[in-house]
């Protein structure tokens, strides 16, 4: 929570976007935070990715395949045409879709909460404290 915002707040939830290159292996580094605000009618996803850390668990890691797939989250967030068949869900769908266990390169982490004045700040800020 961020006690810098004035003003009502609100409950959140949000969950890291993994990346597990080998998922034999179980190595990951976070590269990413979903977060959807159910009072706002808000998801966004935010990503970072860490190349060298990456390819330092794998160094033949598909880097343009992990690219793809985050930009992919950020498109199903910003919802309409991008977002393909999540096009016409609402922003809590869209979440909860994400935050699905999978087994893929790019997974999301356990769903947590939180309260903010801004969500779209808290998940810039979630960013910088766990994936930057």
């Amino acid at each position: 929570m961020n006690g810098r915002n004035a003003g009502p707040r609100d409950v959140f939830e949000y969950a890291l976007l993994r990346v597990v290159p080998r998922v034999e292996r179980g190595e990951l580094i976070n590269a990413g935070v979903v977060l959807y605000c159910r009072a706002r009618s808000f998801v966004t996803a935010v990503t970072h990715l860490d190349e060298a850390r990456l390819r330092a668990l794998d160094p033949e890691v598909d880097i343009a395949g992990v690219r793809a797939a985050l930009h992919a989250v950020e498109c199903v967030c910003r919802g309409g045409e991008p977002a393909g068949q999540a096009a016409g869900d609402d922003a809590g769908r869209r979440f909860r879709w994400l935050i699905a266990p999978r087994s893929t390169v790019v997974q999301p982490g356990p769903v947590h909460t939180g309260l903010t004045a801004d969500p779209e700040v808290e998940a810039r800020r979630l960013l910088d404290l766990l994936v930057r």
